[in-house]
């Protein structure tokens, strides 16, 4: 048993991955011996109806100054984040001098909009090398982790903000609390917060299992957010599902009754109770579903070993950690993994220790099949590889189930 991160009531796990490593802890042959391992289990509040890890990473492993995701690498993730950005702008930024704060601004790709046309701005990433690519791409940012501290210091030097955004980030604040309180302090009363990340029901709905890792402590839906903000007064005013990361769900947020609930938020809280997310029973369900891929996807693999075919993969991803390590895929089983970020290139993944080689090996030498781990990103990457499919190569997917397209 272990406390709610949300409200305090006891919850207990409905599935452990076991004994995982640092999903983006990539490494080198000499760095093996001390690597670090956590048990990596979910758990439901019947209380709040938050799904969370039950045991958490100290947030220093995971976001420092080797932090090896860059947002910009995603043309697809760089065209949504300016639609955001002209969203924001467009629909809920004030007229008089705005400004607006992100919180995980990463390399500063959705902050740049608001840079390049003169609006008044702050990126918070805590992770130094990106934040340093921001602040050479012309963002304001600042290497810290948000709380209610840091929103005092800020609301002294630049005043409330008109909006906060957060991109894919809440979810990996275990102390949210503090995070709340800090945005109640830092938001304008007419001010709004917009922030999203991967959605409970997709995840269920995909058995996308592979959303579940050390980053993500909280995998968020609507009764879970509402419950989370009515603790500091504010009401979740709009919802805007968004077909980014498998599923996610953009969450609109005002002070206490600042605006009406649009029909969006009524829409979803049906779906959420007709999908049962509100039910324990639900989360042992995923969990043999879970179980089944596990089976199905080991089983491929061992099958194609057989054959004598060569088999890759493709995105060495945080999520791939979690496949690989959960479903004990070796590299007897991938050969390596095709990855374009230079950070990642020459070392081995997480856990299991599959070499990640650039992208230039799969392009030179194409293998049979290549598992593709970037799956939320299927349509640009197929779009990209037709070569690869022309030369008779066939992709392994595993969400929403084990296949070969």
């Amino acid at each position: 048993m272990t406390q709610c991160l949300v409200c305090n009531k006891n919850i207990s796990p409905f599935i452990s991955f076991g004994r995982m490593p640092i999903a983006n802890g990539f490494l080198t042959a000499e760095q093996f011996s001390e690597e670090y391992f956590f048990e990596l289990n979910v758990g439901f509040c019947d209380g709040c109806k938050m799904v969370q890890l039950t045991e958490l990473v100290d947030r220093e492993r995971m976001f420092h100054e080797n932090y090896a995701f860059f947002s910009s690498t995603s043309a697809r993730m760089a065209d949504h984040f300016e639609s955001l950005a002209l969203l924001a702008r467009e629909r809920y930024l004030g007229k008089n001098d705005p400004f607006v704060v992100e919180v995980g601004s990463n390399d500063g790709i959705m902050l740049q909009h608001f840079a390049k046309a003169g609006i008044r701005h702050l990126g918070i990433e805590p992770s130094a090398n990106v934040a340093a690519v921001a602040r050479e791409n012309g963002v304001q940012t600042i290497c810290r982790f948000f709380d209610e501290t840091l929103a005092r210091e800020i609301v002294d030097l630049h005043g409330q903000a008109d909006v906060f955004l957060g991109a894919n980030v809440m979810c990996h604040i275990p102390y949210l609390h503090s995070v709340i309180a800090g945005i109640k302090i830092l938001m304008k009363p007419e001010g709004f917060v917009i922030f999203e990340d991967p959605y409970l029901g997709d995840i269920i709905e995909k058995t996308s299992y592979d959303q579940i890792y050390d980053e993500h402590a909280f995998y968020f839906s609507l009764a879970s957010v509402r419950y989370l903000f009515s603790q500091y007064d504010m009401d979740v005013v709009d919802v805007q599902p968004q077909n980014v990361h498998g599923g996610s769900m953009r969450y609109v947020i005002s002070h206490r009754s600042a605006y009406p609930v649009s029909a969006a938020v009524r829409k979803l809280d049906e779906r959420e109770r007709t999908q049962k997310l509100d039910h324990r029973e639900t989360y042992k369900i995923f969990r043999s579903h879970v179980e089944k891929s596990r089976q199905d996807l080991i089983a491929l693999l061992k099958d194609l070993k057989r054959q004598g075919k060569r088999v890759a993969a493709y995105a060495a991803t945080s999520k791939s950690t979690t496949v690989t390590n959960f479903c004990g895929i070796t590299p007897d089983l991938l050969e390596y993994i095709s990855d374009t970020t230079p950070i990642k290139q020459g070392k081995y993944s997480p856990g299991v220790h599959i070499p990640i080689r650039p992208y230039e090996e799969f392009k030179a030498r194409y293998p049979d099949y290549a598992v593709l781990f970037g799956w939320n990103h299927a349509e640009e990457i197929m779009a990209k590889e037709q070569a690869f499919t022309a030369a008779g190569g066939k992709w392994i997917l595993y969400v929403p189930e084990v296949h070969i397209p």
